[in-house]
């Protein structure tokens, strides 16, 4: 399908679960997550273990063509040479799916990378190059790539992104809107004038707030560390307090005119359909 984008709308993430995770669940949460008609459905990319045509592909080939979603596939730069690139592709346009979001990729210890793309803004131009007609997604960092040494820096390769044909922008999560709405001025500045979704993380349990705080350079507000310290030790408060938090922010987003919303689901199907529950009149207007 090639719907994508309308504005404002609300989209999802979902990753293909580990071999100990039964097949049937993930299309289950597919399944639900279709229920609520989102704009698309990204399937991410697993470099360490799981095949890509056995995970992600037929993941999105399920989205595109047994839900009729767009489904938007994931592609690593560093951990895919030109020959595979060029299959995939045909794989892609056999399947109906149009839609691919480029990224670098993280470094699998371990792992050795392909040296024909080393940056995701290569692989964009590789694959526009290729066909025109693909929709190309880009990531993006509110608070700055970790990797940059400057956010002037960060931005001058967000304008290479762009340049090599990226259509549309999504940025890591941030649970601070003031750092996104200066991102956004940034862009501006600078000329970046694609689509940039916001991307949104519903904080819903201590370990997964833990991981965020140790693994992510999000900036942390006050009211948000506040609320992991006052329900650290009651699970079903924290998971309230988290969805809350996450739909007060989509609340204010929307009313900015952002966009889009591209929620990391995690998988959990009943936390999307919860703010989709609360926001759905929102994305109605």
């Amino acid at each position: 399908m090639d719907k994508v984008l309308t504005k404002p709308h609300l989209s999802f993430e979902v990753f293909p679960p580990s071999a100990s995770v039964p097949n049937e669940k993930i299309y289950q949460t597919v399944q639900s997550l279709g229920d609520l008609q989102p704009e698309f459905i990204s399937v991410t990319c697993n470099n360490k273990k799981l095949n890509f045509n056995d995970s992600t592909l037929k993941i999105a080939s399920y989205v595109e063509n047994e839900l009729q979603l767009p489904g938007v596939v994931h592609l690593t730069a560093r951990y895919f040479d030109k020959n595979q690139i060029d299959y995939i592709l045909a794989e892609l346009k056999r399947l109906g799916i149009n839609n691919i979001l480029a990224l670098r990729g993280d470094l699998v210890p371990g792992k050795e990378p392909k040296n024909d793309f080393k940056y995701a803004s290569d692989l964009i131009e590789y694959i526009k190059q290729k066909d025109s007609n693909f929709k190309i997604f880009g990531a993006c960092y509110p608070e700055g790539h970790p990797e940059s040494p400057d956010k002037v820096t960060d931005i001058r390769r967000l304008q290479t992104k762009v340049a090599a044909g990226c259509d549309c922008l999504i940025t890591q999560m941030f649970f601070s809107n003031e750092t996104f709405y200066q991102f956004q001025e940034d862009c501006a500045l600078a000329n970046i004038n694609v689509p940039i979704l916001a991307g949104i993380m519903p904080i819903v349990n201590r370990s997964q707030a833990l991981h965020v705080i140790q693994s992510s350079a999000s900036y942390l507000p006050k009211k948000f560390v506040t609320m992991l310290d006052r329900y650290k030790t009651n699970p079903a408060a924290l998971k309230a307090a988290g969805l809350a938090y996450a739909i007060n922010q989509i609340v204010d987003l929307v009313t900015q005119n952002v966009d889009g919303i591209h929620l990391y689901t995690m998988n959990h199907p009943d936390v999307a359909r919860h703010i989709y529950q609360e926001t759905q009149t929102l994305f109605a207007m």
